[in-house]
């Protein structure tokens, strides 16, 4: 976990996605999510980018003076990718190291919706997660429902005996920019079974 720096509450670590080709309720919620996090005193730490989801957090927090940093791939600067509103951008080598090192800099994770590489993102990090690597809590975005297929897929997961039934402690869900944001402020360490 990184140490705290700007006299701030932790970094939250937002996956979400880089499309825009989506419905607008997602961009406004993003950009909410963004305002609140700077306004509670978080840092924000997300995937650099310019567009979607990803850019409507920046311009959210940006626009409400709060700070965020960018995490993004050398191809992906090299494409043009990252967004110029960022004064803090930290470039990594490769996309490995790019979720590596924003899991070090988290405190804490909320997951927006987003496509395979955000669901890859949330899944390798409730992964870590079961397996004790990261302690932080994860908070799943479910905006518009978008995320009940998911959630459905890991109860089934639990129902079917692949995953313990307190292993559904590793994440909270929240509708709402604003809920996420107090889950936040009222997170505490949950104790789980090991997977093992």
């Amino acid at each position: 976990m990184k140490e705290q720096e700007h006299n701030n509450r932790g970094n939250v670590c937002v996956f979400c996605a880089s499309s825009d080709r989506i419905d607008t309720r997602y961009l406004d919620e993003a950009r909410e999510l963004g305002r609140l996090l700077a306004q509670g005193g978080w840092h924000c730490v997300n995937g650099g980018g310019a567009v979607g989801l990803m850019g409507a957090v920046t311009d959210g927090a940006l626009d409400a003076g709060g700070q965020v940093t960018g995490v993004i791939p050398k191809f992906m600067v090299d494409n043009g990718w990252c967004y110029d509103r960022l004064q803090d951008v930290v470039i990594t080598a490769d996309m490995h190291q790019r979720k590596h090192m924003m899991s070090e800099m988290a405190d804490a994770v909320i997951a927006m919706p987003g496509g395979v590489g955000t669901l890859e993102e949330l899944l390798e990090t409730l992964t870590w997660r079961q397996l004790g690597l990261v302690k932080v809590p994860i908070i799943i975005l479910n905006i518009m429902g978008y995320y009940d297929p998911l959630l459905a897929m890991l109860r089934h997961a639990i129902d079917q005996g692949f995953m313990k039934p307190s292993h559904a402690q590793l994440w909270q869900v929240a509708t709402t920019a604003a809920q996420a944001i107090a889950m936040l402020d009222d997170s505490a360490p949950v104790e789980f079974e090991s997977k093992y």
